[in-house]
């Protein structure tokens, strides 16, 4: 799997593994459905599962080449590699266009997610009482999450490894954003502002010479919430992508049904036309973060009314159909090389 690659077909893995970090990083997108529709989710599951007692028996034998292998670890490392440097470069152009050009962003978005329908849809041909049944209990719970209420920050360390779970249940399970599940458990700002940033202040610190921040107790309470946030996310991508290889084995048309329903509840999330809410406190002032940001609570969806904006948005929502179709057609004849 991984000598057949060309030097082009990495480039590629790379900038895939960029769209999942941008993907994962905004609230209402899910990274899974990049992989989905990009033609690698089933080999990205793959992958995942064989980080399995046989890998880790390989690996503190001291066969690092054999447990690279097996795991498919170009793969992942490209992967991997394109997603850390999505975090420190895509994603924050992408924070800065969600700030000036809100509706035209969450437009294409949009766009891409009902492509993704359309995709997942395409060649799924068993549609019974049972796949429908599913079908339906998916976009209920899309749409249930949608409208959730988002609870108050919580550092509690049990509480944060179980975080770090959930969220990163976005990148296999396609659909499901681990962002906006985060703002609805109310540690999105702990754990991807303020902790990110105290590993960022640190980090230049000790390059400075500077080591202070060890008799900074709150500096090492952030480091140690995103050191747990870190080990639960690990859990739970291999947690996962286990059971995740195991249900698309024995229940594959149930469960791409049941995707579908939760990809198609959750346009909710990512509608284009709807209004930011903050978090204030209880004399109605707005509540910042570290850094000085308002934060979200969630999101007030409206009906737009026809205008400039709204066809302009709409031809975004049109783009965002083509990105879909154009990674589709990639992958399909990335298969047809490879077969």
């Amino acid at each position: 799997m991984q000598s057949t690659r060309t030097f082009k077909d990495r480039v590629f893995l790379v900038i895939k593994g960029l769209a999942m970090g941008a993907a994962n990083k905004v609230p209402g997108v899910s990274g899974g459905v990049v992989a989905f529709v990009a033609g690698f989710y089933q080999e990205f599951i793959y992958s995942l599962q064989r980080v399995n007692k046989t890998a880790f028996k390989l690996l503190f034998n001291g066969r690092f080449k054999s447990f690279y292998r097996y795991i498919n670890g170009r793969f992942l490392g490209l992967l991997f590699l394109g997603m850390i440097i999505s975090y420190f470069s895509v994603s924050k152009i992408l924070d800065y266009l969600i700030v000036h050009y809100e509706l035209y962003v969450w437009s294409i978005f949009f766009g891409m997610i009902l492509g993704s329908i359309y995709y997942i849809n395409k060649d799924f041909g068993e549609w019974n009482k049972k796949t429908i049944t599913a079908l339906i209990i998916g976009a209920i719970a899309g749409i249930s999450i949608s409208f959730l209420n988002p609870a108050t920050e919580n550092d509690n360390l049990i509480f944060v490894f179980f975080c770090g779970i959930i969220s990163v249940s976005g990148m296999t399970l396609p659909g499901f954003s681990g962002s906006f599940i985060l703002i609805l458990l109310g540690n999105y700002v702990l754990l991807l502002v303020d902790s990110v940033n105290a590993l960022y202040d640190t980090l230049f610190e000790i390059f400075s010479g500077n080591f202070e921040f060890i008799h900074n107790q709150i500096r090492i309470r952030m480091l140690k919430v995103l050191a747990v946030f870190t080990l639960g996310s690990v859990t739970g991508l291999v947690t996962f992508s286990h059971i995740l290889n195991y249900i698309l084995h024995q229940y594959k048309n149930i469960t791409l049904a049941t995707i579908i329903g939760f990809i198609i509840g959750s346009l909710g999330v990512v509608w284009p036309w709807k209004e930011t809410l903050y978090k204030t406190n209880s004399e109605g002032r707005l509540i910042l973060d570290s850094t000085g940001k308002q934060i979200i609570a969630n999101y007030q969806r409206y009906f737009p009314e026809f205008n400039t904006q709204t066809y302009i948005a709409i031809a975004y929502i049109a783009l965002g159909i083509l990105i879909v179709l154009g990674l589709e057609w990639y992958g399909q004849r990335t298969r047809q090389v490879k077969a």
